[in-house]
């Protein structure tokens, strides 16, 4: 499929008509083989109980004596969205009686405005305030254990978090362990890492100030890390770490370079998505038998579902503006909303597989860096390591739940009229193939370095990530993972 494909920019007219025709062949062959793949994904699903849309967790027992879920809970922070609202933030916590605020960043933030704003609005209301700039993109074990240490040393009543959803989930993860100082770090991480305990300690008062248009951690209980130690990245989900506010300013959207700006807008894109097409709450097994035990990842569910869509067209509309025009405010000020509005989505539906596969893939990064993003080490960003995958996922799920994805498709440009059922996965994987291509992404996963040869530990990477895959419309084996991967190497 993918009848719209077109070879990358600088291949034609770059050597004469054999090199052309060269190319063009050796480009309809990859081409070939993706459809290839992706259509073998379609094409063996399992229609038993067993492997289709249910959720095979052992049962559990819930007050009405089912073993399925029966109800969902909407959670979120409060959200403060305007132009100029950063001004505001010292006005809140003199609101909250903070004493001594903690304001955590990183390197290359504390020295741009949106930090300077609110430390000037600290000053203004007469907030005593340390900084902490030490936060590591893509944070992991030890970099949460470093700005906890500071956190537990400064015995601070409050937090704000500046930066992107690095910064605000290191925040919420200093905020909870400062407040719990004698739990181990591995209690409230998620099984089958860590033991996945409730949170049952008060916290403090954190607000976020989100300066990238992508996680939407502001209104969510998720602290995303790369396990070190297993070379995964995995999280602590609990509604008791959300922001108390998050401040929802899109005048720290222009500072952005554009490859932040598409990378963060990925995000937004299958936070979207696969909340949108995760299993509904109903479907979702052990049904808690305490309310306290019932997961922030919940399935889809009716209100989730208006987040997810409604943050699909804002991106639909704005993202390859907002890329291509760093002064476009109003595509970069609606990228922001629909960063909070999927967020408010998948932070209680869930995401599933592209996230799931997305965790060894940033995990396992070997040399990679990407553009723009000044870091002293090997990095895929997260939206980037979530996006690749999508369309061999999309493909790979559309059967349990076809009109979902067919609708989608619709909403980001496909023309779906005569579109047949059957179709749907490939008709979704084709329209997020040239929505890639023309924000000039990377072909694959080969780009990123890794190649046949590390699909073992990518699968093997996957595998503990049940708190999402298993939101999945479509049980996956380890096989069906392989073919997943394979199929990601490469897009074009």
């Amino acid at each position: 499929m993918f009848s719209s494909w077109r070879p990358a920019p600088g291949l034609a007219g770059s050597g004469g008509g054999a090199v052309r025709t060269k190319r063009t062949a050796m480009a309809a062959a990859a081409r070939s083989r993706v459809a290839h793949l992706l259509r073998h994904l379609q094409s063996t699903a399992c229609q038993c109980p067993t492997h289709s849309h249910t959720y095979s967790q052992a049962p559990g027992l819930s007050p009405s004596g089912k073993t399925t879920d029966y109800a969902f809970e909407m959670a979120v922070s409060n959200i403060r969205y305007g132009a100029g609202v950063t001004k505001e933030v010292g006005m809140d916590l003199q609101n909250m009686g903070a004493k001594k605020v903690c304001l955590m960043t990183d390197k290359n933030l504390s020295q741009l405005p949106p930090v300077q704003t609110v430390m000037d609005s600290l000053v203004k209301s007469g907030i005593s305030f340390q900084v902490y700039d030490s936060v590591r993109v893509e944070p992991t074990d030890g970099s949460f254990m470093d700005a906890i240490e500071f956190a537990k040393k400064g015995a601070f009543d409050a937090y704000v978090a500046v930066g992107g959803g690095s910064t605000m989930d290191t925040c919420k993860a200093t905020n909870l362990y400062a407040s719990s100082p004698h739990s181990e770090f591995l209690d409230y991480v998620n099984a089958p890492i860590g033991k996945g305990k409730p949170v049952t300690v008060p916290l403090k008062p954190l607000i976020a100030v989100p300066t990238t248009s992508g996680t939407g951690s502001e209104t969510t209980g998720v602290a995303i890390f790369d396990y070190e130690h297993m070379k995964v990245k995995t999280g602590i989900a609990s509604r008791a770490i959300k922001p108390t506010l998050g401040l929802v300013d899109p005048l720290h959207t222009l500072h952005m370079p554009c490859q932040v700006v598409a990378n963060s807008g990925f995000d937004v894109l299958c936070h979207a998505l696969e909340s949108y097409t995760a299993i509904p709450y109903s479907m979702r097994s052990p049904c808690p038998s305490n309310p306290i035990q019932r997961p922030a990842y919940q399935g889809s569910n009716p209100i989730s579902d208006i987040w997810a869509v409604h943050a699909l067209r804002i991106v639909a509309k704005y993202l390859k503006r907002a890329v291509k025009n760093p002064d476009d405010l109003e595509a970069r000020s609606s990228m922001h909303l629909a960063s909070a509005f999927a967020g408010i989505g998948f932070g209680n539906a869930g995401v599933h597989l592209c996230h799931g596969m997305s965790y060894p893939i940033s995990g396992l990064v070997k040399t990679y860096k990407a553009k723009e993003y000044n870091v002293d080490h090997p990095l895929v960003p997260h939206g980037l390591s979530v996006v690749l995958t999508s369309p061999a996922v999309f493909t790979f799920t559309a059967q349990m739940f076809p009109e979902r994805h067919l609708e989608t498709a619709e909403i980001l440009g496909a023309d779906i009229r005569t579109a047949r059922t059957e179709d749907a996965g490939l008709v979704l994987a084709d329209t997020l193939r040239q929505f890639l291509f023309d924000l000039n992404v990377d072909d694959g996963l080969a780009a990123l370095g890794y190649s046949k040869d590390d699909i073992p530990s990518l699968v093997k990477g996957t595998l503990p990530q049940e708190r999402v895959t298993k939101l999945a419309p479509r049980a996956q084996s380890e096989e069906d993972l392989s073919a997943l991967f394979e199929a990601s190497m490469k897009l074009y």
